[in-house]
């Protein structure tokens, strides 16, 4: 199979990360998912994300007055306990100390609110949002203070306050029974945690090189890592909380197979950035037919108590073990051998099984036990088969080695250097230090970074038109572009390329187009300034 561009979810938040300026190149190294800089990312990845979902499941758990409630928020409490042996690592055990007093703390808060808004305790609830808000500035300014400013503390206040606003809100959507919408913002608030963590990882890997061997958070087979765990890990969070609420014959039942429905076409996409089309459609047939269908069958075969029904699905389940295993085998050319692949797809299996049998059997405390073994468990997948894809295709995942320019020397552009220079929610343009007032801005939106089309094109001397519908087209010298507003690809002088995200119209009418995409296809170096949350593109002319 041919590679692909592969267009991992863009994450926003990664401008959190201090940007620096480069100058000269060393020899390529070979790209690896398995880096210390990695590595971390990886961990906490693992441990943000798993909070963020077993703090949703608690308080909805807790608001239904499920019986299975208690057993949620100790996984969650356990949650925050497991943090402080890797914030020992790296800043001792005071360190550990203080943030889960914070930390763990918040998890109560959370209930506390719960608990008020279900009794309507108008003063309860006005307390607990009080408890919320002071965590809030309280942990973002530990995260400040412990990375030395790398992570500033107010970007990580308001990374944290994102963060809290989006289980607030899909904990509010639930609570008005709308169960789409909850499961929806779940899904961005789940991404969220993804970005919080490179962002943290970056700080703490540019606070201490040399514990990390010098390696980076955000390089391209980072990249590829974590946006693997992130697509299976939320596939393991949604699939054992649907088999959960279809046991129960719980309303959300359906907005859960919905949410995995979405899960499964941003793996298809993923895939068919890698290899293509027929790939990804070999993928989504199997990952579907004996996979996420058998698992809600599973579901009610343990609802009805059919054993006959459950043996015929445990063997559906383990054909997708044989056949995926094969797939990846046969799509990574063997560098994720298929017997390897096949025998972690049956752990996997297991697992899942496991959880819901001992959720049946009223086991609460031991079903949430092996759901974040099983959770743990898929985060070997980014290193694995990120691993292997990367082996497969070592020069797509290739960065620019760079050494660091003295950070005090201004930043002042080389002669026939083009600079751009925009800000998120700013209609301020400045082109090479001319300043034009747009009329939309810059913004953040599902996770990922838009800037307007035609503003960056017809300032680096393009012209750009459009059909008055939903196509645009910008001619730079002999070159056409071609974008179609709501279309995930595009075409150069007829060439079509996968973006990798829609094309959105913003909300003044403008053409958006995601940030990583226009400047890797345009040539443009990004740099991020992470006080004002400005961006600057440069490019020899």
């Amino acid at each position: 199979m041919k590679m692909k561009k592969f267009i991992a979810p863009v994450l926003s938040l990664s401008l959190l990360v201090p940007t620096l300026a480069y100058a000269e190149t060393p020899p390529m190294t070979r790209a690896t998912v398995s880096t210390p800089a990695a590595d971390l990312r990886a961990g906490l990845d693992y441990l943000l994300s798993e909070h963020f979902v077993l703090a949703v499941t608690a308080m909805t758990k807790a608001y239904d007055g499920a019986k299975d409630a208690q057993a949620a928020y100790d996984a969650l409490d356990q949650n925050a306990l497991d943090m402080q042996p890797a914030i020992a690592s790296l800043y001792g055990e005071a360190g550990a100390a203080e943030f889960n007093r914070i930390f763990r703390a918040h998890n109560k808060y959370t209930d506390d609110l719960v608990k008020a808004m279900k009794a309507k305790d108008a003063e309860g609830i006005k307390k607990a949002q009080a408890q919320v808000d002071g965590f809030i500035t309280e942990f973002g300014a530990f995260l400040g203070t412990a990375t030395g400013g790398k992570l500033p503390a107010k970007a990580a206040q308001d990374a944290v306050r994102l963060h809290e606003q989006q289980v607030q809100e899909t904990f509010d959507e639930y609570v008005e029974g709308d169960f789409k919408g909850a499961y929806d913002t779940f899904r961005e608030g789940f991404k969220t945690m993804f970005t919080i963590s490179k962002a943290l990882s970056g700080a703490i890997t540019t606070q201490m090189p040399e514990k990390f061997m010098n390696t980076k958070a955000d390089t391209k087979a980072a990249d590829l890592r974590s946006t693997l765990n992130s697509l299976v890990s939320e596939h393991v969070a949604l699939s054992v909380l649907e088999m959960q609420k279809q046991y129960d014959g719980a309303k959300d039942y359906n907005a859960l197979i919905e949410a995995e429905k979405g899960n499964t076409a941003d793996f298809k996409g993923a895939i068919q950035s890698i290899y293509g089309q027929a790939g990804a459609d070999q993928f989504e047939k199997i990952w579907v037919t004996n996979h996420i269908a058998a698992q809600s069958d599973l579901a009610e075969a343990a609802k009805k108590g059919d054993a006959a029904a459950k043996e015929q699905i445990m063997k559906r389940i383990d054909m997708f073990s044989t056949e995926f295993g094969a797939f990846l085998g046969t799509a990574t050319a063997e560098n994720l051998p298929t017997k390897a692949a096949q025998d972690a797809l049956r752990t996997h299996e297991m697992q899942i099984q496991g959880a819901l049998d001992k959720y049946a059997a009223g086991d609460y405390t031991a079903a949430y036990k092996t759901f974040r073994e099983a959770y743990k468990f898929v985060f070997g997948v980014g290193q694995n088969l990120g691993g292997a894809i990367v082996a497969q295709f070592n020069d797509k995942f290739q960065d620019a080695p760079m050494m660091p320019s003295n950070p005090g020397t201004p930043s002042t552009p080389a002669p026939g250097m083009a600079t751009v220079w925009m800000k998120i929610n700013s209609k301020t343009l400045k082109i090479n230090g001319k300043t034009t007032m747009m009329d939309t801005t810059p913004f953040i939106w599902s996770n990922t970074t838009y800037i307007p089309l035609r503003y960056l094109a017809e300032g680096i001397g393009a012209n750009v038109s459009w059909d008055g519908k939903n196509t645009v087209w910008v001619k730079a010298g002999s070159d056409t572009l071609t974008f179609w507003i709501g279309a995930d690809y595009m075409e150069v002088n007829g060439m079509k390329k996968q973006i990798g995200t829609k094309l959105i119209a913003d909300k003044n009418g403008r053409a958006a187009v995601p940030l990583r995409f226009i400047t890797e296809l345009l040539g443009w170096d990004v740099n991020w300034n992470t006080k004002d949350w400005s961006v600057k593109l440069t490019k020899a002319m």
